[in-house]
């Protein structure tokens, strides 16, 4: 029964670590996309929502879960910074 256990407990873990790092992707993109669209005060909210998210989970979440969501972030990061196709590139393939 220990093995089990120990099986349920890793897969847990790494379900937890997929679920982080789908999420970090998930708010990076909305917070990104919404702040290009908002006026200044809804700027500063989801600055300091994004920011109060990652210092929660530092604190209260798994350094691994933290991590995941922090990697998660970053692709999001530089899958924006990406130059964007334009029409005439989508048209030639």
């Amino acid at each position: 029964m220990g093995e089990f256990t120990l099986i349920i407990g890793i897969l847990g873990n790494l379900v937890r670590a997929i679920g982080f790092l789908i999420f970090g992707f998930g708010i990076t993109r909305f917070t990104l996309d919404a702040y290009n669209k908002a006026n200044w005060q809804l700027q500063i909210a989801l600055v300091l929502g994004f920011f109060g998210l990652l210092i929660g989970l530092t604190d209260f979440a798994s350094p691994g879960s933290s991590g995941m969501y922090a990697l998660g972030a970053g692709a999001a990061l530089v899958s924006n910074m990406l130059p964007k196709k334009t029409e005439t590139e989508e048209q030639n393939k």
